[in-house]
């Protein structure tokens, strides 16, 4: 990556001033460099002078100085750097050439074959996917495509709680509240019986008590209940499936938590945390009977209620697990840490899923797990972090990450279309399953598809469809991660701005330009001639270009697909820029020779980060 190896030959230079001046080096010099916004101030800005002013007792000016004469790069990327210059107060300013740049090929960081675990969508099997859950998928399937286009090995999870409250509650409500009503699917008729079921609860609180007694039958697992949430589950979980691979999102292995239950997973998990000091069962106050996970208390001293507060419950008195249980055997299997493990066989066409008959297949055993679960559940996480750690698996512990993010909500404009009342005025509408309030997927497609299908003027190209999913999904992940989203039909389709519309076209429109021309492409940079001054449009542009690997190795690491719809959309509004300022097809052959390679790399590194968000590249819209 280009920044890396000017940051390279800047900390090398900056280690032999100090050798020079026979001061030790210090260990903790961050070197930071940027690429000014100014253009006249370099192509790459570092103020490591300023920085070490007080440490070398001299002016950041001198210090500068000393730094530059000691600048050199790599024997294999001699060329690359035009000039340096000092500018005051310190700044280190370094041009390159571009040419040059052209002609390399840099390579991202070996991922040394980690093999990543990715587990998001893990919508409970128990009615409809709302756009809430969407974010969710979307953002874990951006991380998919991002780790595995860093080189690593990628394995995708798609949780099914089977045996939790939601699926209780609508197994109850298929056995006992009576719902009639026009329905597509089985989801949506579970959409409304939920809700019902629900009402129903508050209504006649002794009615709950139908919930506690499902959640027994179903973790029993072999009676008529048992069986009826297994079909319910089942079926739920086939339009969840075939609803994310409308939006080209796919897993590669269904996890069932019942199967962790049969299988013994909970059981040698509690075998294990017996031998700690964190586990322990309470015997007084109101977690009694309850074993708990005990959070950083002295348990031979006992706790006060503040700290029980914070225990987290593994086994209620009843007997029933909590999730967070059985997700603390779930991941000591996905890192290897159990001797317990499934068999599998083929949910559908290349997924499989989990039980308890099959063949042994070689999943789990990860380096590294990845978690995108809503920010709600940050607590139960880490408590899942805190159980590794008490077991001895501090390596692991420091691999599992949670990818939190924020929830959905409707716009008052977006709330209205959907017929929700927003009589009260509020800036935005949460969404609740309980109360049957939300926007369900399928309907979200379909009113994206309505306003698509009346602002376009052009019906060939893309189908409304493609472009809705498109849209919905790039407007899901350009948000920073914790903001909650406040979700627009309109503002998601708008042809310009920051949406994924914006940015088909433009790749839709390098794809125009690359079509009409009748002068041959010429690929290979050093067989071009690169003006002796470029114009700003397309400086911007190849400095921008020149960013996409960087970029892309910062997601993986930092685990934020957002940036790379902000570095998208900027890298779109530059091409735009040059497109309006330099005519691209009228010159001198030497100048559309040099405006048709920089318009083909463009297109072709804006189609490598719409292949990682997931976007379609259209030749026309």
């Amino acid at each position: 990556m280009l920044s890396q190896i000017i940051k390279n030959s800047i900390e090398q230079s900056v280690k032999k001033v100090f050798h020079t001046l026979e001061i030790p080096y210090p260990s903790d010099i961050d070197i930071l460099i940027e690429q000014p916004a100014n253009l006249e101030h370099g192509d790459y800005s570092c103020n490591i002078a300023m920085q070490l002013a007080k440490t070398l007792r001299k002016s950041p000016l001198v210090i500068a100085e000393l730094v530059k004469a000691e600048i050199t790069l790599e024997e294999s990327y001699t060329g690359l750097l035009q000039k340096v210059e000092v500018a005051a107060p310190g700044f280190i300013n370094l041009y390159m050439d571009w040419q040059m740049w052209a002609k390399h090929s840099f390579d991202l960081p070996d991922s040394m074959g980690e093999k990543v675990i990715i587990e998001h969508t893990s919508i409970n099997p128990n009615k409809a996917a709302h756009v809430g859950h969407l974010r969710n998928a979307c953002i874990g399937d951006a991380l998919v495509r991002i780790m595995k286009r860093t080189g690593h090995n990628v394995e995708v999870h798609n949780y099914v709680d089977d045996l939790g409250n939601q699926l209780a509650d609508t197994v109850v409500g298929l056995l006992n509240v009576p719902l009639e009503g026009d329905h597509q699917r089985f989801g949506d008729y579970c959409w409304d019986l939920y809700a019902k079921v629900n009402k129903e609860y508050a209504q006649n609180p002794e009615m709950t008590h139908k919930r506690t007694d499902m959640l027994h039958a179903l973790e029993q697992g072999d009676g008529n209940q048992a069986w009826l949430g297994n079909l319910v589950a089942e079926r739920i979980v086939r339009e969840h499936v075939a609803e994310m691979k409308r939006f080209g999102i796919h897993y590669d292995l269904l996890v069932w938590e019942s199967n962790i239950l049969k299988e013994g997973f909970w059981a040698a998990a509690s075998e294990k945390l017996q031998q700690t000091t964190v586990f322990v069962q309470e015997t007084e106050g109101k977690l009694a009977g309850c074993w708990v996970l005990k959070q950083g208390t002295d348990v031979s001293n006992g706790a006060d209620s503040e700290d029980h507060q914070l225990d987290k419950v593994l086994v209620r008195s009843n007997g029933i697990l909590t999730y967070t249980a059985k997700d603390i055997a779930y991941h000591l299997w996905k890192f290897g840490l159990l001797t317990k493990n499934f068999t599998y066989s083929e949910f559908s066409t290349g997924l499989w899923t989990t039980g308890l008959t099959g063949t042994q297949e070689p999943y789990g055993h990860a380096d590294r797990v990845i978690n995108v679960i809503d920010y709600r559940q940050e607590y139960p996480q880490q408590m899942v972090k805190q159980a590794l750690g008490a077991l001895g698996y501090n390596d692991q512990a420091e691999k599992l990450h949670h990818v939190s993010y924020g929830v959905v909500s409707l716009s008052p404009a977006s709330a209205d279309e959907l017929g929700i009342d927003i009589s009260e005025g509020k800036s935005s509408y949460a969404m609740s399953g309980r109360q049957g309030i939300g926007v369900k997927v399928i309907d979200l497609v379909k009113l994206m598809e309505q306003n698509i299908e009346h602002s376009r003027s052009e019906k060939e190209g893309l189908s409304s469809h493609i472009i809705a999913t498109a849209a919905i999904r790039y407007y899901l992940l350009r948000f920073n991660l914790g903001t909650e989203i406040v979700f627009d039909f309109k503002q998601a389709t708008e042809i310009s701005g920051n949406t994924g519309v914006y940015l088909m076209y433009t790749y839709a429109r390098a794809s125009s330009v690359l079509g009409k021309s009748t002068t041959p492409l010429i690929t290979d940079a050093s067989q071009l001639q690169f003006p002796l001054e470029m114009e700003k449009a397309e400086l911007a542009l190849l400095r921008q270009l020149s960013l996409w690997q960087e970029t892309l190795y910062s997601a993986s690491i930092e685990l934020t697909p957002n940036i790379l719809c902000t570095y998208a959309h900027t890298l779109a509004t530059l091409f735009n820029n040059f497109y309006s300022i330099c005519p691209i097809l009228k010159g001198d052959a030497a100048t559309i020779a040099f405006r048709l390679w920089l318009t083909s790399r463009f297109k072709d590194t804006l189609g490598d980060v719409l292949g990682v968000l997931g976007l379609p590249t259209p030749s026309r819209m």
